[in-house]
């Protein structure tokens, strides 16, 4: 079955040469055939990821004309505009996918609006809104490795694609041949006959005033005098991050020079990751060297930005995704409050994975915070709920500890745009009382407490991987730890049991432990990967490391 699935690739016309030669070279490699063709990759509710190259288990433009066909036939069944917007970021290929999917759905009959330049994530969810689109897509692989590819779904309001839509558009991919069961006609034949179109520039216009009106202090940061270093990390941020910035007054901008452009092979950041060190440290040498106050970076798609803050001593700081969520809904509380444009029963949103620091703050400013399971859709279907009733405006900010915020309602993502805006301006903000991000910081650790919060992540790669991860999930289930480095385990949430939770069903265990500890156990929804949150709560950071530390070594076996 695998050897013909390969043979048939071999034989057909793939019009892409990558692929072909590809498949020369792995024949009668039984290993790599089996890689490729074993299986297919699984679309979900956050769409396809894999590695690029040929076959039903990688990432082509075979794979995503299979799935923008399931994506077609849904929409089909759904009324509305038939209308669905298309972007993609600086990944391999990744104008390649964005230009067959648009082929695709034109040939459905389906109306098609495209960036005719690379934009990020929010850009997407907002031009979906903004048109009224049945769907979007993104064509993208986040903050993986070059040799990635990815393709996220949304929804008619913005967020990714529910269970129900993705389960309906997986049972028609699977009935779509990969090779020639998705309907095709040629992107310059869709954009003649007017079914394929380029995203406004009043929709990029809508989406940049959007974004600047979440401003807590408008016109704040024309006189700061900020000196900013920022990296797009080679992905889609440069443009709109660099114009917000410049139009609410921030000109001192320095451009890392060797991550500037768009460079889908990240020659100079291998994991273009802003929680990873490695891919800041360009930016953070450029830092020292013009003395900035802050430096920024956003992933490849711009849906998440990591920060370092300047210290006394010249040195660099990280600020970590959980820190600066807490921050920014300290200054955007705290901001409205001051400036009498908090609304009425405000609501925040958080992952059950980040720091319980946020409902500490939030209940000191009487905003009710809500806890979602882990993926960017749930904080994105909570202001779905809200606009439902009419009170959409309630949402003020939610966050992931993994580097993803939003404040307001026009997209329903991630959003590093935003984020970025904010940051500066908070950091102008404490600038201008005489205080620092770093002070605020510790002023908000010394009112509530010293956590601490720490991720580690074990990989299992190759095709035996997913089912490595879902033994040791099952174990762990089954045969639950009693005590975790001498502290006893006081409670086992299981986020398979709603009775429990109150929440959807997910993949997720939670062991509070007798010290008040906690240890979250969860697979990675994009990579093959399972990870483990510490929270740790001590008299001094050094008592909370110390903990984590104890609890990691512990942990670890779990994962051997």
């Amino acid at each position: 079955m695998i050897t013909e699935e390969y043979r048939r690739w071999l034989e057909a016309d793939l019009v892409d040469f990558d692929l072909k030669r590809e498949l020369r070279e792995i024949s009668g490699d039984e290993e790599a055939i089996r890689e490729r063709f074993a299986k297919s990759l699984e679309f979900g509710t956050a769409g396809l990821r894999g590695t690029l190259g040929a076959g039903t288990n990688r990432m082509n433009i075979w794979v995503v004309r299979q799935a923008t066909q399931g994506v077609a036939d849904w929409v089909k069944t759904q009324g509305g505009s038939q209308t669905v917007a298309i972007s993609y970021d600086s990944r391999l290929k990744g104008w390649s996918f964005a230009r067959d999917a648009a082929s695709v759905l034109a040939a459905n009959g389906i109306k098609v609006w495209i960036y005719e330049e690379l934009m990020p994530v929010p850009a997407l969810s907002f031009a979906t809104r903004y048109y009224h689109c049945n769907a979007g897509i993104m064509l993208t692989a986040s903050h993986n490795p070059a040799q990635y590819n990815g393709y996220k779904a949304y929804g008619p309001d913005g967020c990714q694609m529910t269970d129900d839509a993705a389960a309906v558009v997986y049972a028609s991919i699977q009935k779509t041949d990969v090779l020639n069961g998705a309907k095709y006609m040629s992107f310059s034949e869709g954009v003649e006959k007017g079914l394929i179109r380029f995203v406004s520039e009043d929709c990029k216009s809508a989406f940049y005033e959007a974004v600047e009106s979440r401003q807590v202090r408008p016109g704040l940061c024309r006189t700061a005098g900020l000196k900013l270093v920022y990296s797009p990390l080679n992905g889609t941020g440069l443009v709109p991050v660099t114009r917000v910035l410049q139009d609410i007054g921030i000109s001192d901008i320095t451009i890392v020079p060797e991550q500037e452009y768009p460079n889908g092979y990240f020659t100079s950041c291998p994991y273009p990751n802003p929680e990873i060190y490695a891919a800041l440290e360009k930016g953070l040498m450029l830092a020292r060297e013009t003395g900035a106050d802050l430096m920024l970076a956003t992933d490849p798609d711009a849906d998440r930005v990591g920060v370092a803050v300047s210290c006394p001593d010249g040195e660099y700081e990280l600020v970590t995704g959980n820190e600066m969520g807490v921050l920014l809904l300290d200054y955007i509380a705290s901001g409205r409050i001051e400036k009498g444009s908090m609304p009425k029963r405000p609501v925040a949103v958080k992952s059950i994975v980040s720091t319980p620091l946020a409902d500490k703050v939030a209940e000191h400013y009487g905003v009710e915070l809500r806890h979602t399971l882990t993926g960017f859709k749930w904080i994105g279907d909570q202001i779905l709920q809200l606009e439902k009733a009419g009170e959409a405006e309630r949402f003020i900010f939610g966050f992931e500890e993994s580097y993803g915020y939003l404040a307001g309602d026009y997209v329903r993502d991630k959003d590093a745009v935003v984020a970025s805006m904010l940051i500066c301006e908070m950091a102008a903000y404490y600038r201008s009382v005489g205080s620092s991000l770093k002070e605020r910081l510790e002023e908000l650790y010394r009112d509530y407490g010293r956590y601490l919060n720490a991720v580690d992540s074990f990989e299992f790669p190759g095709l035996s991987g997913m089912d490595k991860m879902a033994s040791i999930m099952e174990k762990l289930r089954t045969e639950p730890p009693k005590e975790f480095a001498g502290k006893a385990v006081v409670k086992v949430k299981d986020y398979e049991k709603t009775e429990e939770t109150g929440l959807p069903r997910a993949n997720v265990l939670i062991y509070e432990l007798s010290d008040g500890a906690t240890v979250i156990v969860r697979p990675s929804g994009t990579e093959p990967k399972i990870k483990a949150y510490y929270t740790t709560l001590g008299k001094n950071l050094e008592e909370a490391k110390k903990e984590k530390e104890a609890l990691a070594a512990a942990v670890k076996p779990y994962f051997a």
